[in-house]
């Protein structure tokens, strides 16, 4: 996918939202019985690429999910770290969003120069339940990031942050459900809790997907279409935009860039997608032929769906 880079692949299971991890699913299905096995990619310098007028194909304010087939501080990648740490350093203009389960070993990963944090990069942590929320948020506030969110996905059980957004640091959190075999179900009334939570803390909250089992009011819907998925989180009516992000973006020289400089393109069925307000946009390769919504029609979109 045009959003996501994986300088590596594979993953050790280290917790209770690994146990039907999409990843392993996927290589599984695709005969790869060796996901536990971490090997350095062909990707590395994705980042950096260009395309053949010369331009690069990650334009500058662009969002990169980072390693989403395995953790960027897994042990088995010290050895790559430096080099893909070297590549997000040469693209100050590109915002590079972080995703572990291991927080624990972060400092000790972080390049020399790294000071308080580089301000493209967007530090997540996974909290599952409330076992791994207590665990690893505390360990998040100790490390020094410009940019920091919350996912809680695969949303396994009752999570409350409340008293962790009270220290301001959290600044996006994102939530879905649980797909593929094995599924556990997502209730609605934890995805309530933490919507309530954010809101009042006016931080930006994002359901992007049901997962395969959903259940609201004592009634299980169960589907496997991921489109469907994401368009019953949106119709739930729970995501809420808080206070903004600012990323203090640079070209390669230092100077300054406008954070409009990317506008995100979505294609009409995006209009009903939980993801959309985390989503990089269509990237707009030409292989559909469905039209593009205009940003006026994503605007009254929006403002009708808050008026419901």
């Amino acid at each position: 996918m045009h959003d996501i880079w994986n300088p590596w692949h594979g993953c050790k299971k280290c917790s209770e939202g690994c146990q039907n991890c999409y990843m392993y699913y996927l290589d599984r299905i695709h005969g790869n019985f060796d996901s536990d096995k971490v090997v350095k990619t062909g990707n590395m310098n994705y980042p950096l690429s260009r395309n053949r007028s010369g331009k690069f194909v990650i334009g500058s304010g662009e969002l990169l999910r980072v390693c989403m087939t395995s953790d960027f501080f897994i042990e088995e990648a010290d050895e790559w770290r430096e080099e893909a740490w070297d590549v997000i350093y040469q693209r100050p203009d590109v915002k590079f969003f972080l995703l572990t389960k291991r927080p624990q070993r972060v400092e000790r990963c972080l390049p020399k120069d790294w000071g308080e944090g580089w301000e493209n990069v967007f530090f997540n942590v996974t909290c599952e339940n409330q076992r791994r929320a207590d665990e690893r948020i505390p360990i998040m506030h100790t490390l020094p990031f410009k940019h920091k969110g919350i996912m809680c996905a695969p949303l396994i059980g009752k999570v409350s942050i409340a008293e962790y957004l009270k220290e301001g640091q959290i600044e996006q959190v994102i939530c879905g459900g649980e797909n593929y075999d094995g599924a556990r179900a997502c209730h609605y009334e934890w995805v309530k809790l933490l919507h309530d939570e954010c809101v009042d803390a006016d931080v930006t909250f994002s359901f992007i997907e049901t997962g395969n089992i959903f259940v609201k009011d004592g009634i299980v819907t169960r589907m496997r279409n991921k489109t469907e998925q994401a368009k019953l989180a949106y119709n739930q009516g729970l995501t809420y935009k808080g206070k903004p992000i600012h990323y203090n973006l640079t070209d390669r020289l230092g100077l300054p860039i406008e954070e409009s400089c990317y506008a995100p393109k979505f294609k009409r069925h995006c209009l009903t997608c939980g993801s959309r307000p985390i989503c990089n946009g269509c990237e707009d390769c030409g292989k559909c032929a469905e039209e593009f919504a205009e940003p006026e029609e994503i605007e009254l979109f929006d403002s009708v769906r808050k008026l419901k």
